[in-house]
């Protein structure tokens, strides 16, 4: 599978949180605003980036090597929490205003289940190193581009004119399966 068709694939064909609908907390909790939403997906390509870089070595060389890979899951996510620990710490050294922006969401990168799904995929489909470092970075920039999305619409809804039994988490919902559907009509463009 090309690189090209491997990062379209990940970011819009099989986008994690519209196609698989993981990682629909952060999807939800941050979109309300453009520039954390971006902030928030930034941070989350990032963590998704590298924990396929480390997961992949992680397998490779010793969980295959010495014969335990049933250790994957726990090994995963022992990564992917220290990753995002320091990059909960990076942040909040170098902007203080977006950590007190992303708030509770940062630390839940943890639990986002979206990071963990990108070291279980890479894994299951044996993708190479290079294949699985870009289908982290692919998924990141598809829960980027879903995450900003739902922001934008959100944003404008604000002002919008909906029925009181819409308003809130409803419209939201509504909104985020109508995304869905959208993406779905992506489907037949690659076979992943």
């Amino acid at each position: 599978m090309s690189l090209v068709v491997l990062i379209i694939s990940a970011a819009i064909v099989n986008n994690f949180v519209l196609t698989y609908f993981v990682g629909i907390c952060p999807f939800i909790g941050v979109s309300k605003k453009i520039d954390a939403a971006l902030s928030m997906g930034i941070a989350v390509t990032f963590v998704m980036t590298i924990t396929a870089i480390v997961t992949w070595i992680i397998n490779r060389f010793i969980l295959i090597q010495l014969g335990l890979p049933f250790l994957e899951y726990v090994s995963y996510i022992v990564v992917i929490a220290s990753l995002v620990q320091f990059v909960e710490m990076f942040i909040k050294k170098t902007s203080p205003a977006l950590y007190k922006t992303l708030g509770i969401f940062l630390p839940l990168i943890t639990t986002n289940c979206a990071i963990l799904f990108v070291a279980l995929l890479h894994t299951m489909r044996g993708y190479g190193f290079i294949e699985s470092v870009v289908f982290g970075i692919g998924a990141g920039v598809g829960f980027t581009l879903a995450i900003v999305i739902m922001a934008g619409i959100r944003e404008q809804l604000e002002t919008a004119d909906i029925p009181k039994p819409f308003q809130g988490a409803a419209i939201t919902l509504i909104v985020a399966g109508i995304l869905a559907l959208a993406f779905m009509g992506f489907s037949g463009l690659v076979a992943a």
